[in-house]
């Protein structure tokens, strides 16, 4: 079944069917105020913080046919009564003559005709606001007049997110709704739990004269919650009973009284949803109550988007790769750096976990050549929990900043991950290449001490950060010398007693080393340039001696020196990760290269993407670790894990095989599940995390959308390494990596406030080469153009061959 259509030129992915097989959602806002709409409008608003700062009680669980967070009822006056339907489908289920929900970027709109009546909702934060508008506008396509109302409703939720559906006790009271009518005929709902009544409170009101409220959910739902969302029986009175709630379910319903409305009459309102300060609410609210100032944000926010858009555009043969590359990657890039792995339907934000430390130091890399701000600013705060000794701490909430060790803390002594203090060097040093800021490097940020006060805690400049995270992964090795696997590295379900060693490590370590070379050749700093080459060496020498499988290199050792993801292994026999990051890292001779990901290819890969272990584990085993408690080709264990998958593209590239990477890139393309719904599920305009593999009867079904590394990295993938465009300490490298049928492409990147016009023919039908390269008329040696930061456009004109 299909359930709905991209369509580029608007930025849209619309909706045609409401019925969707799981709930499609889609984000407004940012993290410091926002949260996620789904496609029948129920709304999870946040600030800040989803778990210690919710505002809209949305619970995932309940069917899809369920009012969640928030609704539009509409009311049309009959002779015996009204009939009231929502023009969202859910929860009232009519039958619709139309539906289209448009997910557009950063905003959600709602367009649907049910008897005869068209409504159309946009839903959206104005940029830096803390409020929520929904623009509502609702026409009479009958032939005849008709009466009626509209009533927006919102359920609230504590705060405390966990304790709302912990604590049945205590939440409900102090939950409490204040009532404000305002000389104009409109009503403000302030809704807060009692310790914040002083202080912050949530808000819910309209631009338009309120006949009645409700703020009790026993009360508007009627006969003692034996009426439903579906048909509330409050809703039959002539108006709401103006109740402000002192305790229990608080919701904030409105009910607007439109009078009559002629044939192809519109009329409009709007609602804002927010937080502030009780004395600021007046002054928060006044400014879209006029549809001007409304109709202006809105423009802002596209706005917002043309011009992050604009910093990279590509124009190649593959018109569902452009789409991807030019709206929805780039979108989810920035989903992800606000989100990391907090809040979505599947990590509910409910304080489990934060902001990961690995997640959004991967986030920032997908980020960098439209906001580089936005990056640092995220970087300081990973930077800040690092701890002294170069690790760092698994997770942190963005409103407290405090920070915890993640699921390493069940481990006993092992409470860190192997793996999390060497992402941030590869997000410095990419932000280094492409801002130009060295300066960075000797800002001093203190470290983690969760026993001491910050003004207490150690500082240390930004490149004592990086150095402190080499080390740490230098100090700490295992009996073959490849680093200590802590709880877990990346693979955070393989969690192997004892002093296990890991060779994804081993490859991350060398990647960095190569990154920290290529910066410290920059500078011009030999002597720590020369150490770190011989430390690069040294990892490397032991990779190769004792991690090549004959085929492919293992994935890791166990204390006892028993390999995993090895030819003696029955289950669990290769691991794809061990494969990409050994050329990824370099470490990898080109011969074996070659070999790894022919195997790769000969025993992981699937129509849908490449798995990332065979065969898997059947049957639990606490020696291996979480891995063993998914069954056969679901998540880490044998399923496609598509997190990978673009490392696996990338190294492609490195060999120059461009038809091999774009055919890994287009088997997890979203957009090509377009048409096979029913079988893939989930929302085909972003990057799940997983699909089921080849070992699972549901082969094909895809889970865990929006809050993916995945995002990040395809973007790098087919960005920097397929189309070949990424910036150096010494200039934009252009060097591509395409399939041999494509006749060239075009691109445009901002890069050091300048404009690069960059042009690519391919007339020898080549994968990798460039034999002929201009700038602005003029033939360079190489294929580095140089810096100009003259905010001037630039023209390059790239010839591949061999």
């Amino acid at each position: 079944m299909n359930y709905g259509y991209f369509d580029d030129k608007n930025r849209e992915y619309i909706i045609t069917n409401p019925k969707t097989p799981v709930k499609w959602i889609n984000y407004v806002g940012t993290l410091s105020f926002g949260g996620i709409v789904d496609h029948t409008g129920g709304s999870l608003i946040t600030k800040g913080d989803p778990a210690l700062n919710r505002i809209v009680k949305y619970i995932p669980q309940l069917p899809n046919s369920e009012f969640k967070g928030e609704t539009l009822y509409l009311r049309i006056k009959e002779k015996d009564g009204y009939k009231v339907f929502s023009p969202f489908f859910v929860p009232t289920l009519d039958r619709y003559d139309m539906y289209e929900c448009h997910v557009g970027l950063g905003y959600q709109k709602i367009i649907s005709e049910f008897y005869n009546i068209k409504t159309e909702v946009t839903i959206f934060v104005p940029t830096g606001s803390n409020v929520v508008v929904r623009d509502i506008k609702v026409t009479n396509l009958r032939d005849e007049n008709v009466e009626i109302d509209i009533i927006p409703v919102v359920e609230f939720s504590h705060f405390d997110a966990l304790k709302q559906f912990t604590n049945a006790d205590w939440v409900p009271q102090t939950m409490t709704v204040d009532a404000e009518r305002k000389d104009d005929g409109t009503v403000v709902l302030k809704q807060y739990a009692f310790m914040k009544k002083e202080y912050e409170n949530n808000f819910f009101t309209s631009n338009y004269p309120a006949d009645s409220f409700q703020t009790d959910r026993k009360l508007f739902l009627g006969d003692n919650e034996y009426g439903t969302w579906k048909n509330p029986l409050e809703l039959q009175n002539p108006s709401l009973s103006n109740y402000e709630a002192r305790r229990g379910d608080n919701i904030a319903a409105i009910l607007h009284k439109m009078g009559t409305i002629t044939p192809n009459e519109t009329v409009r309102i709007a609602t804002q949803l927010g937080q502030s300060e009780p004395d600021k609410i007046d002054n928060s609210i006044e400014k879209y109550k006029d549809f001007i100032n409304v109709n202006k944000a809105f423009n802002e926010l596209s706005q917002f988007w043309d011009d992050y858009l604009s910093k990279m555009y590509f124009e190649t043969p593959d018109t569902a790769f452009n789409s991807m590359i030019n709206i929805h990657n780039p979108r989810q890039c920035h989903t992800t750096l606000n989100w990391s792995r907090y809040l979505s339907l599947y990590q509910l934000g409910l304080g489990a976990r934060g902001l990961g430390f690995r997640d959004s130091s991967q986030d920032v890399l997908g980020i960098l050549p439209a906001v580089p701000d936005e990056g640092k600013k995220l970087i300081e705060k990973l930077l800040s929990v690092q701890k002294p000794d170069g690790s760092a701490m698994h997770q942190f909430f963005p409103l407290t900043m405090e920070a915890n060790e993640g699921d390493s803390r069940e481990e006993g002594e092992k409470q860190y991950y192997g793996d999390d203090h060497l992402w941030i060097i590869l997000s410095v040093c990419d932000y280094l290449k492409e801002t130009g800021d060295y300066d960075f490097l000797d800002k001093e940020i203190s470290f983690y001490d969760k026993e001491l006060e910050l003004e207490e805690r150690e500082k240390a400049t930004v490149f004592e950060h990086l150095k402190r995270a080499l080390d740490f992964t230098k100090n700490n090795t295992g009996k073959h010398g490849l680093p200590l696997l802590g709880f877990a590295d990346w693979n955070d379900t393989v969690n192997l007693p004892g002093d296990a060693e890991s060779v994804f490590i081993a490859n991350l370590y060398g990647r960095a080393l190569l990154k920290m070379i290529s910066l410290l050749t920059y500078l011009g700093q030999d002597e720590l340039l020369n150490e770190y080459k011989k430390d690069y060496e040294h990892m490397k020498s032991i990779v190769n001696n004792n991690c090549w499988d004959g085929e492919w290199y293992i994935r890791y050792i166990e204390e006892d020196g028993t390999p995993i993801g090895s030819k003696q292994n029955q289950q669990g026999q290769i691991y794809t990760n061990a494969q990409s990051w050994s050329v990824l890292s370099r470490f990898a001779s080109l011969d074996r290269a070659k070999t790894a990901l022919d195997s790769v290819n000969k025993i992981m890969n699937t129509e849908f993407g490449i798995k990332l272990s065979h065969p898997g584990y059947n049957g639990f085993d606490p020696n291996i670790g979480g891995v063993t408690t998914y069954p056969p080709g679901a998540k880490e264990n044998g399923g496609i894990f598509l997190h990978s998958n673009p490392w696996v593209i990338i190294a492609e590239t490195l060999l120059g095989n461009g038809d091999r990477a774009v055919q890994y890139y287009n088997q997890i393309n979203p957009a090509a599940k377009n048409d096979i719904i029913d079988r893939y599920e989930l929302d085909p305009y972003c990057y799940p995390q997983n699909i089921l593999g080849d070992e699972h009867p549901q082969f094909g079904l895809a889970r865990n959308h929006w809050l993916s590394g995945t995002s990040s990295w395809v973007y790098q993938a087919a960005t920097k390494y397929i189309l070949g465009i990424r910036p150096q300490h010494t200039g934009l490298i252009i060097d591509p990596c395409i399939p041999k049928n494509w006749e060239g492409f075009k691109a445009v990147r901002k890069f050091r406030d300048s404009i690069y016009n960059i042009s690519v023919r391919n007339p020898d039908k080549v994968s990798k080469g460039v034999i002929k390269m201009t700038v602005d008329g003029n033939q360079i040696d190489g294929n580095i153009v140089p810096i100009f930061n003259d905010n001037k456009i630039h023209n390059i004109k790239v010839i591949m061959g061999i």
